[in-house]
């Protein structure tokens, strides 16, 4: 009887340890010890696999598919260097061979380049549009913002169809007016890589603006209405109001939304074989998806290159929000 009255001593006398210790950590401190968990699961579902894919990039398969040999970082300066970086049909690279328009539609690094940048401007500079709109009182401003999230909710395949009859060059009624204006090829249109990259990056825009509305309009609402109060009595006109006070409130907000937008639109692939195909519209997803069964090793370079990119787009997007940002 006394042994187990000792040990629930012992036991009652470490959990009160525990409690004192945790009493006397800073608020820093706290923070980062509830964070913990996140953390461990971040490097069990995140790390590993980046780290799983560096390793399997040091590694090529031989051609017969038979074994598998260390080759170090040649399949990176194969990469880089242009030495046999062609692996969809039509010439694709990872890199472009000049500075010829033609070559630079060849370089999967600028397709996805091109993609994330266009899309992600475009969507921003709309949605926030739409979240201004939707921000004001005004009848029927429920049914509006279920309407604007329609496309969001529509699936990629869907949507990938839904461009794909719009602009095929048989049955497409948008081909036409659009060759007209010169922005898309009259005939053939899928098979075109400008043209297939702008309907895709058309078709991305349409279904993620929405997207973008609503973080921004999250935004927008955590904003105390009485600041406008005073800056109209203050005799201020509604671009001062947007510029000195609606803009600087919600750059956090936009920010995080950049964010997430730039990563998903790095990674971007489902669209672009849904309306067009891989071959014509190379992404690095792509690449990595078309290297897989037969460059092993190449593929896994590609990916973490991709995951380094992808990397630095955040980092450079944290830094340019500053320390609140996120």
């Amino acid at each position: 009887m006394s042994t187990e009255t000792g040990r629930e001593s012992q036991r009652s006398g470490a959990l009160v340890n525990l409690m004192r210790w945790m009493e006397n950590l800073s608020d820093t401190q706290y923070a980062y010890l509830l964070l913990v968990p996140v953390f461990v699961l971040l490097g069990v579902v995140a790390l590993y696999p980046l780290l799983r894919t560096f390793e399997l990039s040091l590694f090529a398969v031989s051609t017969d598919l038979t074994s598998i040999k260390f080759v170090g970082i040649d399949n990176y300066i194969g990469l880089f260097t242009g030495e046999k970086n062609r692996y969809l049909p039509g010439g694709t690279t990872f890199l472009p061979s000049s500075f010829e328009f033609t070559s630079l539609l060849n370089s999967a690094l600028v397709i996805t380049i091109i993609f994330a940048v266009v899309s992600v401007l475009f969507e921003t500079l709309i949605g926030l549009g739409q979240a201004l709109i939707l921000d004001q009182d005004f009848y029927g401003r429920r049914w509006v913002r279920a309407a604007i999230i329609i496309p969001w909710a529509v699936p990629i395949v869907i949507q990938g169809m839904i461009f794909f009859l719009m602009f095929n060059s048989n049955v497409g009624f948008a081909t036409p007016p659009l060759a007209d204006l010169g922005l898309l090829a009259p005939t053939n249109t899928l098979n075109d890589t400008a043209s297939a990259t702008f309907i895709i990056i058309v078709a991305d825009i349409w279904k993620t603006s929405a997207f973008m509305a609503l973080l921004i309009l999250a935004g927008l609402q955590s904003i105390d209405r009485g600041l406008y109060d005073v800056a109209k009595v203050a005799g201020a006109t509604k671009w001062q109001q947007f510029k000195l006070i609606t803009l600087p409130l919600i750059l956090p907000t936009i920010g995080v939304a950049v964010l997430f937008r730039s990563v998903q639109a790095m990674r971007v692939y489902g669209i672009i074989d849904t309306v067009s195909s891989c071959a014509v519209v190379p992404s690095l997803s792509c690449m990595v998806v078309a290297t897989f069964n037969t460059r092993e090793g190449t593929s896994a370079a590609i990916a973490f290159v991709t995951a380094a990119i992808i990397g630095i787009v955040v980092m450079g997007i944290i830094l340019w929000q500053g320390e609140d940002a996120i």
